[in-house]
């Protein structure tokens, strides 16, 4: 009787398979994102999956959809609440708190790449198990703090060849000026309460910024003809946003004021930003961030400024895609394939091979038991510049004719000083 076919099992929706294929503009960004940190002087930071959800709640804001309608949260066998990290930021803060960075020479620059979790409607751009690139810094309240982050934002993705991007930033305010703002915006939107969803009429009372970045239709609509934050700024705000703006003009960094810009976690104060790549549709935002100043004493470290960003690396890639650009394989340096005929050559060719290796030349042989031609097949399949053929008179003479694939050339070698005869 035929056993039955069991089910292919899938991965699970809003999630990605990231194939050999796939890999070199991914290593590309990463590299990139690597080396520009290097040169600004961040130093990358590695932290948990999961944390306690408390820290979520109280770091990324209870009125924000993160918290309230996209967080992967369950409980251990202890009954303690954990969640899938939805975001870096607040992850870095508990971190440096933790392990008393918070005391180190300021400032503190710290770097991620990380995958984050949020339960989304998946669609182009946008997954639910996502990658992302991000910088914090810490201990540092001027515009030229500002500055500096958005100075390696830009570079990073200039330098990852995207020309078609758009600098846009805006001032939400400080705890100072901030409470008669959200005055201003209640008094707005009360007059719009029943227009409003439901969770924008939550928000009403707790949190009124977090109504202009509703992603409901009618409530956007609503929501145009609100004060503007950078109206109703305290002068401390107003001059941190005039400086960082003539710092960006001495750099040659062009950007634009963008009012609608608030950012979608409850921790950012003053300066808010995004980089957007309009070729890319409706998932233009390619990198955002903002300084969140209050966050640090807010999860129980010390009164620490701190300003930061994070990108996601599958919009890059679109970004990078629609721009033309090509990424060459971070491994392709030239192959040497070494075809074997007879057992004693299959063994000599498996040795040179690995001597090859060491020699940091890429090398590969016959591990299948393959005819030589199915060999020669395999080599042509996996790119190989160089091939060799090994057989009984080859290793009694330590002669062989190596190949080029590309040109078609061939001359003798020495099979004993193989690894000076490539280039």
């Amino acid at each position: 009787m035929e056993k039955e076919k069991r089910p292919i099992i899938q991965k699970p929706r809003g999630t990605l398979d990231i194939l050999p294929e796939d890999m070199p503009v991914w290593l590309k960004i990463e590299n990139t994102a690597r080396e520009v940190c290097r040169r600004y002087g961040f130093h990358e930071i590695r932290f948990p999956t999961f944390e306690a959800t408390e820290l979520f709640s109280r770091g990324v804001g209870d009125t924000s959809d993160v918290v309230q309608k996209e967080m992967y949260t369950f409980e251990d066998r202890d009954h303690r609440s954990f969640t899938l990290r939805p975001e870096g930021t607040a992850c870095i803060v508990r971190s440096i708190i933790e392990n008393g960075k918070c005391f180190d020479a300021m400032p503190l620059k710290l770097a991620y790449l990380i995958n984050c979790f949020r339960y989304e409607k998946p669609q182009a751009g946008r997954t639910r198990e996502f990658y992302q690139f991000g910088i914090e810094m810490f201990g540092a309240e001027s515009a030229s703090a500002d500055a500096l982050v958005l100075a390696l934002a830009h570079t990073f993705i200039s330098e990852l060849g995207i020309r078609d991007i758009k600098l846009h930033i805006n001032s939400i305010g400080c705890k100072k000026c901030r409470p008669a703002y959200y005055d201003k915006l209640r008094e707005y939107f009360r007059a719009h309460k029943d227009e409003l969803c439901d969770t924008c009429r939550e928000r009403l009372e707790k949190n009124p910024l977090r109504i202009l970045d509703s992603k409901s239709p009618i409530c956007k609509d609503i929501a145009k003809d609100a004060p503007r934050s950078i109206d109703n700024l305290c002068e401390d705000c107003d001059n941190h946003q005039k400086e960082l703006c003539a710092q960006l003009d001495k750099m040659g960094i062009p950007y634009e004021i963008d009012t609608n810009i608030v950012r979608g976690l409850d921790y950012y104060t003053r300066t808010v930003f995004e980089f957007i790549v309009p070729t890319i549709g409706a998932q233009s935002t390619v990198l955002g961030g903002g300084r969140y100043d209050g966050l640090v004493s807010e999860l129980g470290g010390p009164e620490l400024p701190g300003i930061g960003f994070a990108t996601g690396i599958t919009r890059l890639i679109e970004a990078m895609k629609q721009a033309g650009i090509e990424t060459k394989d971070e491994n392709d340096f030239p192959l040497i394939y070494l075809a074997s005929m007879g057992k004693d050559a299959e063994m000599f060719a498996s040795a040179t091979a690995e001597r090859l290796r060491r020699k940091n030349i890429r090398a590969e042989s016959d591990i299948c038991s393959r005819s030589l031609k199915a060999q020669m097949k395999y080599a042509d399949k996996i790119g190989a510049l160089y091939t060799v053929v090994i057989g009984d008179n080859e290793l009694s003479s330590d002669k062989a004719v190596l190949k080029n694939m590309k040109s078609g050339d061939v001359r003798e070698i020495s099979l004993s000083a193989i690894d000076n005869e490539l280039g």
